[in-house]
């Protein structure tokens, strides 16, 4: 099973953005973090990308079609406003996991709307660096049949 996960604008700051809110750990500890906590499933391949721009994450997005059986994203705060990032995950038709590392829920109301939201297959929040594992342990467990 190939499963990418995108990581969007300001997660490259992680470790050094906010600690009080997004912890202390960087990206690359995070991606540890995932590749060791997957080192449990068989036949489970993982691909990071982290960019700050949006038609980046579109155009990785695009070009997951025929590769990738399962997406992990947390786009930051393109969450909150692009309709371009949905509409790609839309036309690829790949099982998706929205992410946040913080509770957007309780946090600024502007951070309460997000577009992914609305074709995830699972939405987790405010379970900081576990959050991503719980998204690999969701699409393992319901689709790697379908690979």
């Amino acid at each position: 099973m190939n499963i990418t996960i995108i990581n969007g604008p300001n997660l490259n700051m992680l470790g050094v953005r906010e600690p009080t809110l997004y912890g202390s750990g960087t990206l690359k500890d995070l991606e540890n973090y995932i590749m060791e906590s997957s080192k449990r499933f068989n036949n489970v391949h993982l691909e990071f990308f982290q960019t700050n721009h949006e038609g980046t994450i579109i155009d990785i997005i695009q070009n997951l079609v025929g590769v990738a059986n399962g997406l992990i994203i947390n786009a930051g705060a393109y969450t909150h406003t692009s309709i371009g990032i949905l509409d790609a995950i839309k036309a690829v038709n790949i099982p998706t996991v929205e992410v946040h590392l913080t509770d957007v829920e309780n946090r600024e109301v502007f951070r309460h709307i997000s577009y992914i939201s609305l074709v995830a297959k699972k939405i987790i929040s405010g379970k900081g660096f576990d959050g991503y594992v719980e998204g690999l342990e969701f699409l393992v467990a319901n689709f790697s049949e379908q690979q």
